[in-house]
C-alpha cells in the first residue's frame, strides 16, 4: 500500500523527530512510566506510522464490509442498514417475575430477549433436587418444565422476537421447550430466530456448568446442528463463547485463540458426524467480551473475524461466504465492574459499548452498574439499555463502517493479535486439538497464569482500578439492592409437585424410556427430547436419564 521511498522518508523523519523533539521533551517532562502496554500486556509504541504496517495488502487483509476476509464487518452496510440487536441478559426468581422484566425491557426499546437461567437449571437439576437448595432463582430464572417455559414467554410472540438462551449442558432440552412453546402459540419452528449458547468446551475450560463427558456432550451438540439445519433453519445452533474465557482471566489474544480453537473442534465434530460444512457453519455464532482497553478490543474483534474466515476457507474448504462469517454477540465485561463507587461502572460500560460497536458486533448486552453487588434493579437495567441507545443514536459512530480502519495503531494491533492467536491455535493443534488441550490442562493453565499476573498488577498498583486501588472514598452501605425472596424456592417446588400430579405419568415414563433406549444408539436425540418435553417430563428427569447412559464429567485439578 505504501511507496518504499516514502516509507524511508518517514523512517528518517521519525528518527529526527525522536532525537530533536521527543528526547528533549522527555529530559524535562519524563513519560509516565517506563513501558506502555495494552490491557493484555502487548507492547504499545510511542507512535505508529505507515512503517508499522508496510506489508499491509488492503484487498488481502482488509477488503470491504460483507466480503472475505470480513475484517471490516460481515454486512455490506453494517449499522447504516440496521443497528445491532440490543439484547439485555435477564432472568431471576420465577418465570412469572422474569416475564414481567422481559416485557418491561421490550417496552423500553430492547430489540431481542436474552434468558439467564438459575444454577440448578444450568446443570440439569429440578428445583426440588437436594443440590438445588439455596440456589433456586438466584442467578437466573428457574425452569423445571415446559409449564415454566410457557409462563416465561406468555404474551411474547415468538415469531416477532429473537431470543438468546445462555444454556449449555442441557441446551437440547431448553431448545426443545422453546420449540414446544412456539408450537402452542401457533408459530412454526421454521420461523424461530435466536441462539442457544450450547458451548460445552468453555464450561470445561472456565465456567464449570457441565454435566456429561466431552464425547457425549459433543454428540448432543452435533445432534442440535443436524436437527436445526433441517427443522429450525433460522436458529443459531451454538454461540461459541470467549466471554467466560475472558472473565476467567484470559488476555485478549487468549480469548480469540481459545474461542476459535473451540470453534474448530465443533466444526470437526460435525463433519465427523457426517454433516457438510456449508449446511451448518452459517448458523454458528460467537460470543465475546468487551473489556476496558478500547482500542485493543476493537482490534481483537477485527482480528477474530479475519482469522475465522481464513480457518473456514483454508482449513475446512467452506464454499459459502456465509460459512466464513464470524457473527458475534458481545457482553460488556462483568469482571471489570467494581462494588466500590458502583456508578463508575456506567462509564466503564460506555467505553466497552463503544469497543463492541466500533468492532462491529451483531448484538450487545450492557451490564448494569450494580452487578458487582447483586442482580440489577429495574433502574440500573434501564440505564444500561440507555447506554446502548445513546451510542446508537447520538454518538455518530454508527454513521460509517469500521471508522477506525486505516489507523496505523489499529491495523498493527489487529495484525499482532491475529498472529499471536494463530500461534496458540497451532500449539493446540500440536496437542491434538481443543479437547485434548483441555484434558491436559494446557488451556486452563494459560488462563490461570494470565489471571494471576493481572491480579498481581492490581495489588502492586502497577495497574490502576479507579476506586479500588486509587481514588478511593469513604462509602456508606449500598441501598436498593435487588434480592431474590427465599420464598421463590418453596413456590417453585409446589409448582413442580402440582405438575407431577396433573400430567400423564405413564406417558412420561414411556417417553423417558424411549429416550434412554435411543441414547444407547447413535440416533439423533432431539426428536425424543422434544417428545419428552411435550409430555411435561421435567428438565431433571430428562437429564437424569442421559446421566444414566452417558455418566458425569469430573474436572481434573490443574496446578
Amino acid at each position: 500500500m505504501f511507496d518504499k521511498n516514502k516509507l524511508e522518508e518517514i523512517r528518517l523523519e521519525k528518527q529526527n523527530w525522536t532525537k530533536n523533539n521527543v528526547e528533549k521533551t522527555i529530559s524535562r517532562f519524563p513519560e509516565r512510566k517506563e513501558s506502555f502496554k495494552t490491557g493484555s500486556n502487548l507492547e504499545v509504541k510511542r507512535l505508529y506510522t505507515p512503517d508499522d504496517i508496510e506489508d499491509l495488502d488492503y484487498n488481502e487483509k482488509l477488503g470491504f464490509p460483507g466480503q472475505y476476509p470480513f475484517t471490516r464487518g460481515v454486512q455490506p452496510t453494517m449499522y447504516r442498514g440496521r443497528l445491532w440487536t440490543m439484547r439485555q441478559y435477564a432472568g431471576f426468581a420465577t418465570a412469572e417475575e422474569s416475564n414481567k422484566r422481559y416485557k418491561y425491557l421490550l417496552e423500553q426499546g430492547q430489540t431481542g430477549l436474552s434468558v439467564a437461567f438459575d444454577l440448578p437449571t444450568q446443570i440439569g437439576y429440578d428445583s426440588d433436587h437436594p443440590l438445588s437448595e439455596g440456589e433456586v432463582g438466584k442467578v437466573g430464572v428457574a425452569i423445571d418444565s415446559l409449564k415454566d417455559m410457557e409462563i416465561l414467554f406468555d404474551g411474547i410472540p415468538l415469531d416477532k422476537v429473537s431470543t438468546s438462551m445462555t444454556i449449555n449442558a442441557p441446551a437440547s432440552v431448553l431448545l426443545a421447550m422453546y420449540i414446544a412453546v412456539a408450537e402452542k402459540q401457533g408459530v412454526p419452528k421454521g420461523s424461530l430466530r435466536g441462539t442457544i449458547q450450547n458451548d460445552i468446551l468453555k464450561e470445561y475450560i472456565a465456567r464449570g456448568t457441565y454435566i456429561f463427558p466431552p464425547k457425549a456432550s459433543m454428540r448432543l451438540i452435533t445432534n442440535i446442528f443436524e436437527y436445526c439445519s433441517k427443522e429450525v433453519p433460522k436458529w443459531n445452533t451454538i454461540s461459541i463463547s470467549g466471554y467466560h474465557i475472558r472473565e476467567a482471566g484470559a488476555t485478549a489474544v487468549q480469548e480469540v485463540a481459545f474461542t476459535l480453537a473451540d470453534g474448530i473442534a465443533y466444526v470437526e465434530a460435525a463433519i465427523e458426524a457426517g454433516l457438510d460444512v456449508d449446511d451448518f457453519a452459517p448458523r454458528l455464532s460467537f460470543f465475546f467480551n468487551a473489556h476496558n482497553d478500547l482500542l485493543e478490543e476493537v482490534a481483537k474483534f477485527r482480528a477474530a473475524r479475519r482469522l475465522w474466515a481464513r480457518i473456514m476457507k483454508e482449513r475446512f474448504h467452506a464454499k459459502s461466504e456465509k460459512s466464513m462469517m464470524l457473527k458475534f454477540h458481545t457482553q460488556t465485561a462483568g469482571s471489570t465492574l467494581t462494588a466500590q463507587q458502583p456508578d463508575n461502572n456506567i462509564v466503564r460500560v460506555t467505553i466497552q459499548t463503544l469497543a463492541a460497536v466500533l468492532g462491529g458486533t451483531q448484538s450487545l448486552h450492557t451490564n448494569s452498574r450494580d452487578e458487582a453487588l447483586a442482580l440489577p434493579t429495574e433502574e440500573s437495567v434501564r440505564i444500561a439499555l440507555r447506554t446502548q441507545q445513546i451510542v446508537a443514536y447520538e454518538s455518530g459512530v454508527t454513521e460509517t463502517i469500521d471508522p477506525l480502519a486505516g489507523s496505523y495503531y489499529i491495523e498493527s494491533l489487529t495484525n499482532k493479535i491475529e498472529e499471536e492467536a494463530m500461534n496458540y491455535i497451532k500449539k493446540i493443534d500440536e496437542l491434538g486439538g481443543a479437547i485434548k488441550a483441555i484434558e491436559s490442562g494446557y488451556i486452563q493453565k494459560e488462563i490461570q497464569d494470565a489471571a494471576y499476573n493481572y491480579q498481581m498488577e492490581i495489588e502492586s498498583g502497577k495497574r490502576i482500578v479507579v476506586g479500588v486501588n486509587k481514588f478511593q472514598i469513604e462509602e456508606e452501605g449500598h441501598k436498593d439492592i435487588l434480592r431474590v425472596d427465599p420464598e421463590v424456592e418453596r413456590l417453585q417446588r409446589e409448582k413442580l409437585k402440582a405438575l407431577k400430579e396433573e400430567r400423564d405419568n405413564r406417558l412420561v415414563e414411556d417417553v423417558l424410556m424411549k429416550l434412554k433406549e435411543k441414547a444407547n444408539t447413535s440416533e439423533n436425540l432431539m426428536p425424543y427430547i422434544l417428545d419428552a418435553v411435550k409430555a411435561y417430563a421435567t428438565l431433571g428427569e430428562i437429564c437424569g436419564v442421559l446421566r444414566e447412559v452417558f455418566g458425569e464429567y469430573e474436572q481434573s485439578i490443574i496446578l
